[in-house]
């Protein structure tokens, strides 16, 4: 039994896929099946039953995953131990969100960040759902991921951060714009700008609308944040965001907010991460968010004047 044989069969357990886990141990496929089927010989039990799509583990491949992801979590503390990474985390932590509107949120806390931990890189990439960011992390394509709570897998550990909502957003000269709410036969008047089919928050936003009987009359899509908020500036329709993404808009009167009467859309944002032992990079970062947690939420609610606690 060896380690790279447990990292493969770890790879695998996580991806459920052989593909997907030869690209993120950059070996190709065969070798993947070679060192699966060898471990399998040596323990003498299939580990995974293959399916339609991917596999899935075997009764055996859930007890090895407990023992193995021990031993890798081990090995790896034990590297990091002797090489005095743990006191001073060097490396890079890949963040992967599913909308570009979490950079405006957090560049407080990443500029933060990034002054006291200057020996770490971060670097950022947007995804088109929650079911992507995921991926991207089961994957080994992003390292921490925010992400609406509606994440479900035994391999990931899921922190809730905050609440958010989601308001109604106009240009400051629309005819809607001093009113502080609006019906439903109000909206459904207005051309509206909203992501695209497929968007977490294109979905929440479809299921609200059909639970408050509105038939959305859309005027544009796109999964760019800053340009639905252009367009919705311009008078080009109205939209619905979470009111932290538009505060600065808000601020410099080019946008307006407001709530439908007597309806309210909420969701939750989590952070999100393989639950198991991380690189120290990776761990300092978690930790910093987490640390931070209660800004965070105050900077999602309410505002921007905190302070950010350091190191």
């Amino acid at each position: 039994m060896e380690m790279t044989q447990l990292r493969t069969f770890r790879s695998v357990a996580e991806t459920l896929n052989f593909t997907r886990a030869a690209e993120r141990l950059h070996l190709t496929q065969s070798a993947v099946s070679h060192q699966i089927k060898a471990l399998e010989e040596e323990l003498g039990e299939p580990l995974f039953i293959r399916a339609k799509r991917g596999v899935k583990l075997s009764q055996a491949g859930k007890i090895a995953l407990e023992y193995v992801g021990r031993i890798l979590d081990d090995a790896e503390a034990l590297r990091e131990s002797i090489s005095g990474r743990e006191r001073t985390p060097v490396g890079r932590v890949r963040v992967a969100a599913a909308t570009q509107a979490f950079v405006h949120l957090f560049v407080p806390l990443f500029e933060s960040f990034m002054d006291s931990h200057p020996g770490i890189d971060l670097s950022f990439r947007t995804t088109v759902s929650t079911e992507h960011t995921v991926a991207d992390i089961l994957n080994g394509a992003a390292d921490v991921g925010f992400a609406s709570l509606a994440v479900y897998s035994p391999n990931l550990q899921v922190t809730k951060l905050f609440e958010d909502e989601l308001k109604l957003v106009v240009s400051t000269e629309h005819s809607l714009a001093k009113k502080r709410t609006v019906t439903v036969a109000e909206i459904q008047k207005e051309k509206l700008i909203l992501f695209e089919r497929g968007a977490s928050i294109r979905r929440a936003t479809d299921q609200f609308f059909d639970q408050i009987g509105v038939r959305p009359d859309l005027a544009l899509e796109s999964n760019d944040t800053f340009f639905i908020k252009r367009m919705v500036e311009r008078g080009l329709g109205i939209s619905l965001l979470p009111s932290w993404s538009v505060r600065d808009e808000v601020r410099a009167g080019k946008l307006a907010q407001m709530q439908i009467t007597g309806h309210r859309l909420r969701r939750s944002v989590a952070l999100v991460s393989l639950g198991r032992f991380q690189p120290s990079p990776t761990r300092a970062f978690i930790a910093y968010i987490l640390r931070n947690k209660t800004k965070i939420q105050e900077m999602a609610g309410g505002g921007f004047k905190t302070e950010i606690e350091p190191d």
